[in-house]
């Protein structure tokens, strides 16, 4: 019960985009097409789960273990962006069609603060390495359910006729703000699941 709570609550209670407001330059940056947004969700979701369980490994057995508890930030930062390099190495390979369409995206999951946040968080919660598996993994969908939604509502936007003071940024910031009230509906499902289950 406690992981389907964990992961529910990543998701939609406390979306790491929309509730915390993590990774918002991806989510602005690339959500003009559905199709562009399924790719960096899936890349996202792959570097963000493999980040945390290295990190996770790497904070336990390494930095605390020595008294090097000052340098997670560092540490992090340097382990996240050589697993973005290895990813990329490997999207080039595996599918040339996806590497080319997120172009210049690509390299901004290395300073994508939601990735290194939830290596944070998951340290910070004192998680299990199995709990910090789950919510990696479904941050990454939180993640992942806000953008692919954005990149479709954005979709739309090319075909609805939008006063000219309110083109461009404007009506993505309003969008994007009125998507964030939207999953704001979803706080008290935390503590009533916690409630159903018992588990306060």
């Amino acid at each position: 019960m406690e992981f389907l709570l964990i992961f529910i609550s990543a998701i939609f209670v406390n979306n790491i985009v929309l509730s915390q407001f993590l990774g918002i330059c991806p989510f602005l940056g690339v959500s003009k097409k559905v199709e562009t947004a399924l790719g960096m969700s899936a890349a996202v979701a792959f570097v963000m789960t493999l980040a945390t369980i290295v990190t996770y490994v790497l904070q336990k057995f390494v930095l605390d273990a020595f008294g090097l508890g000052y340098l997670q930030t560092i540490a992090f930062i340097l382990v996240i962006a050589a697993l973005v390099q290895m990813v990329e190495i490997v999207m080039k390979k595996v599918s040339p069609a996806l590497y080319q369409a997120l172009g210049i995206f690509l390299p901004l999951i290395t300073t994508n603060c939601a990735v290194l946040g939830v290596a944070i968080l998951v340290i910070q919660k004192d998680f299990s390495l199995l709990q910090s598996v789950v919510y990696a993994l479904s941050s990454a969908i939180g993640f992942g359910v806000a953008l692919i939604v954005f990149a479709g509502i954005r979709e739309q936007l090319d075909l609805v006729n939008i006063p000219k003071g309110m083109k461009g940024t404007a009506i993505v910031m309003i969008v994007a703000g009125l998507l964030s009230l939207a999953f704001m509906g979803f706080s008290g499902v935390d503590g009533g699941l916690r409630l159903a289950w018992g588990l306060d």
